[in-house]
């Protein structure tokens, strides 16, 4: 369902999830690390099992989301296949759909990890030893399909179409903006400028600008540029390059990456 390169200080891996369980690769994918079964409840035709949402935290860990709502922890040794599930992180009831971790440079007291669920709850936590839930921000009935976070801004996008910037220390809604006109799938965030790319189902990709007035406190959100996609359901997006000048797409049915990059 889902795949991700995860980038520790020590080494590279290559994470993908399914209904199945997690699954951990060389970043070559040439050779499985590990390999973690989901527990499947007796009665299975109730629900489906599913590992969603993936990310490298705190330096040596990856966190991986469930549908039960659990985030898993698991601790990444420097090299070899000794992967350990260190922490069970349980504050969701609905299925995880994305966490994200720090990209840039947290301010005191933010935290560097946000984790994402079904109904729109969004839980902030600080990595160490042991995690710590520093806040959590309930759901207004609307699904967080995807969630990023720079500098302290936590931006997440929903099925409603809207994209919402949030404090990462105080939990604190800063901005809001109706970015599409259908549910949002993906969103990316380019480090090195603060960029923030969203695709969603209405065929459209948007390029925004994060910044933080220095003056004011304010969070900021620019919009800089869109594409439409003629007749695709946008569900993937990434920017290309830390400085968000590239970026590719691709949507449902669509058997192609499409690159857009500058004229």
């Amino acid at each position: 369902s889902q795949a991700a390169w995860c980038e520790l200080p020590s080494r590279v891996l290559l994470v993908l999830t399914s209904q199945r369980g997690v699954q951990m690769y060389e970043s070559d994918g040439s050779t499985m690390v590990f390999w973690h079964a989901l527990d499947v409840p007796e009665h299975a035709a109730a629900h489906s099992v599913f590992a969603r949402g993936i990310a490298a935290a705190g330096g040596r860990f990856i966190c991986v989301g469930t549908s039960s709502g659990a985030v898993l922890v698991f601790d990444i040794p420097p090299k070899g296949t000794n992967v350990t599930l260190s922490e069970i992180l349980e504050q969701h009831r609905d299925p995880i759909t994305d966490i994200a971790a720090e990209q840039g440079q947290a301010p005191d007291g933010a935290g560097d990890l946000v984790t994402a669920d079904d109904s729109g709850t969004l839980c902030l936590w600080s990595t160490g030893e042991e995690f710590t839930l520093l806040g959590k921000i309930p759901g207004s009935g609307s699904t967080c399909s995807s969630v990023t976070l720079w500098n302290g801004i936590v931006a997440a996008g929903y099925g409603n179409g809207q994209i919402r910037l949030w404090e990462a220390g105080s939990g604190r809604i800063r901005a809001q903006v109706s970015a599409h006109a259908r549910w949002i799938y993906a969103l990316d965030l380019a480090p090195l400028t603060g960029k923030l790319l969203s695709g969603a189902e209405d065929s459209f990709v948007h390029v925004w600008k994060l910044s933080r007035n220095l003056d004011t406190d304010d969070i900021e959100i620019q919009h800089c540029h869109a594409e439409c996609v003629t007749d695709t359901q946008v569900c993937g997006a990434r920017f290309c390059d830390p400085a968000g000048d590239t970026f590719a797409v691709t949507g449902y049915d669509l058997s192609e990456i499409l690159c857009y990059g500058p004229a």
